[in-house]
């Protein structure tokens, strides 16, 4: 046989070789582990929905999903890593409301077309908590001593640029000035009103229901237009003219740049995971249950927000 006959008939096993591989490999997405990014620390809201989402997702997928804590910069160190990873589906990761607000106020290179939205899966409205032995004993009590002592009062946050920092930031347009403290750890923040570090937490309430349960602390307003199902006592901001109501909420998110093929089977996992009861029970007990929505209304959906807090922060001095 010629030399160019053989070189011919490798040639063409080599690329038919190459055809069925690619193809395969097409087919059987996932074939290995999914890595689960979450974008803030451990023991906070992403974390707990990140790794009950990886302990779900697993057997839905069959393949295992571990999960991971890339935190900081209000969760743009992990989202950032999501976003530059490689377009094969193979790294997913947490974003929340709390980092869309943070490139609003600009931080960050960031922006919702860097990411194909897998689902939102979480959403809560905010309050504000105090010890249950503070001297503020209603929102009205907190209001009158920031309006004769401005800066005084420490507000526990999860960060700069945050949703809590813009509530901080809006309540002092509103003669209310109070200090944001920021804290990287979920844990550190949820404490530190206790500890005494600070007087007030800005927090989700399924976040700190222990210490709602156990009593230790109390909540002292929601924002929100309308009062909590949970907690009907509690007013609204609303309610004494504060008219600001960013829940926050959370979803799993890929690169953009992954190929839709394969965001629209991570996409069809999420929902079976949503629709677990461990699922439901779970949201049930952070009182953040929400409807599911498409892809593309959860993309619509999270340039909406960014846009609404940009012009928000505008509106009110925060941002130029």
């Amino acid at each position: 046989m010629k030399r160019n006959t053989v070189a011919f008939i490798l040639s063409s096993a080599l690329f038919t070789i190459a055809i069925v591989g690619t193809t395969a490999s097409a087919q059987e997405f996932p074939s290995r582990p999914i890595d689960l990014i979450v974008n803030f620390g451990p023991g906070g809201g992403a974390d707990g929905m990140g790794r009950t989402v990886a302990r779900l997702l697993s057997p839905i997928v069959n393949v295992p999903v571990p999960a991971s804590n890339v935190a900081g910069a209000a969760g743009n160190t992990g989202l950032t890593k999501v976003a530059g990873s490689e377009a094969d589906g193979y790294t997913i990761g947490t974003m929340t409301g709390l980092t869309v607000s943070s490139w609003a106020s600009g931080m960050g290179s960031l922006t919702p077309d860097d990411f194909s939205y897998l689902a939102i899966v979480q959403s809560s409205p905010s309050m504000l908590y105090v010890p249950k032995d503070s001297q503020f004993k209603s929102y009205q009590d907190l209001l009158d001593y920031t309006k004769a002592n401005p800066g005084e009062v420490r507000v526990a946050t999860a960060g700069l640029g945050t949703l809590d920092d813009l509530t901080v930031k809006f309540l002092g347009t509103k003669g209310h000035e109070m200090k944001n403290v920021p804290y990287a750890k979920p844990a550190e923040r949820y404490i530190s009103p206790l500890g005494g570090h600070t007087e007030v937490l800005y927090e989700e309430p399924g976040d700190v229901v222990q210490f709602l349960e156990s009593g230790q602390m109390r909540p002292l307003v929601v924002f929100s237009e309308n009062r909590h199902a949970r907690f009907p006592d509690v007013p609204t901001s609303f309610e004494f003219g504060h008219e600001i109501s960013f829940p926050n909420w959370r979803g799993v998110v890929t690169a953009s740049k992954v190929p839709a093929d394969r965001t629209q089977k991570l996409n069809e996992a999420m929902a079976k995971v949503v629709a677990h009861p461990d699922w439901k029970e779970y949201c049930a007990v952070k009182f953040s249950c929400i409807e599911p929505s498409t892809p593309n209304e959860a993309h619509v959906f999270v340039k909406q927000q960014f846009d609404d807090l940009s012009k928000f922060m505008k509106q009110f001095g925060i941002t130029k």
